[in-house]
């Protein structure tokens, strides 16, 4: 109860410290679109006070779809972003689609040795050979399940980490980098020997059993690493420049943005203090001590901002992370929709 209470002095002093802000800044130049104003880092700064000690360090950006003002905390930081990466991986995949070097319905067999563990819908369900799914489906459970098998499938077809980040330059993006498959991330993550294969990770949790124990304790040393790391700025490019076209043909985006409505996993994160009905389009990503939820947010009245929430190095529970990145989703829908209202 009396963290409750807390919580709402904390809203309540943000609502006030909101308002404000958007009457100053009603009569302020904003800078181009990925750079932070002072007023932009000032609303960020408030915003994360109200997350404060439920993740051990946090950092979001986020701007109005058609606006050109940043709220950043630590925009400029690099976190790992776990599966919010496979975002970039299905962007180079509808790029190849867009130029027809692959095609939505082209089916792409699923051999069990392609199998990986972690958010695994499709190693759990299907044990014998003969898979085959489009490149559609296998997208679509790369985002809404977050499976590891679809999505090193699908790096495959991208050309590989390095062709993933290619992309990413020729659309601007320079801090966020793709360097590994989920099934080398993981692998790394627990100490196995190769790829986490589900061969691989069943013989080794069969004589390490205690690896099962620390699929969310936060590894600092992981987290030290700079492959597969992105900022909030930079992942918040991607998802601009992914709405706007710029990534993709509108075709492709309106795949990609209905796909992503339909995230199953982090009902606590972006979408859990939002008002019920909220659409949102997102993905999620978790690792260790890393929890991370990114994407577009529908307004009342229709408007959307985009939006990446980076968690890392957190001791606290799961749900508190996840608390963490609500209170930030609903911090920014408050300054997005309700303090427009505010503005002369």
């Amino acid at each position: 109860m009396l963290r409750e209470n807390n919580m709402k002095a904390k809203h309540a002093l943000l609502t006030a410290t909101l308002v404000a802000g958007l009457m100053t800044a009603s009569a302020a130049t904003f800078a181009p679109a990925y750079a932070q104003t002072a007023e932009g880092q000032s609303v960020g700064a408030a915003i994360e006070r109200v997350a404060t000690g439920l993740a051990g360090h946090i950092g979001f950006a986020a701007q109005e779809i058609g606006g050109d003002q940043v709220i950043a905390f630590n925009g400029d930081e690099t976190f790992a972003m776990a599966s919010t990466y496979k975002v970039a991986i299905a962007t180079a995949i509808l790029d190849r689609v867009d130029r027809g070097e692959l095609s939505l319905d082209q089916m792409v067999e699923i051999t069990p040795d392609m199998m990986m563990i972690g958010d695994a819908a499709l190693s759990d369900t299907f044990v014998h050979p003969g898979l085959q799914l489009s490149v559609a489906n296998l997208i679509e459970i790369m985002i809404t399940e977050s499976d590891n098998t679809a999505t090193d499938t699908l790096m495959g077809l991208a050309g590989g980490p390095a062709a993933v980040t290619e992309n990413l330059r020729r659309l601007g993006i320079t801090d966020f980098r793709v360097d590994r498959t989920t099934g080398e991330i993981i692998g790394e993550f627990y100490g196995l020997p190769g790829p986490a294969t589900m061969k691989v990770a069943t013989e080794a949790f069969k004589t390490r059993p205690e690896l099962a124990t620390i699929v969310s304790d936060r590894n600092l040393d992981f987290e030290a690493d700079p492959r597969d790391q992105a900022t909030p700025l930079a992942m918040l490019q991607l998802l601009l420049a992914i709405d706007s076209g710029t990534a993709m043909s509108a075709e492709s985006r309106d795949f990609l943005l209905g796909v992503m409505s339909r995230t199953r996993t982090g009902a606590g994160r972006l979408k859990g203090l939002l008002p019920r009905g909220t659409p949102v389009a997102h993905k999620t990503g978790t690792i260790g001590g890393v929890a991370n939820d990114v994407g577009y947010i529908t307004l009342p009245d229709g408007r959307r901002f985009a939006i990446a929430v980076f968690t890392k190095s957190s001791a606290t529970s799961e749900a508190d992370r996840d608390r963490a990145i609500a209170e930030v989703a609903r911090s920014l829908f408050e300054y997005f929709y309700v303090g427009q209202m505010a503005k002369p």
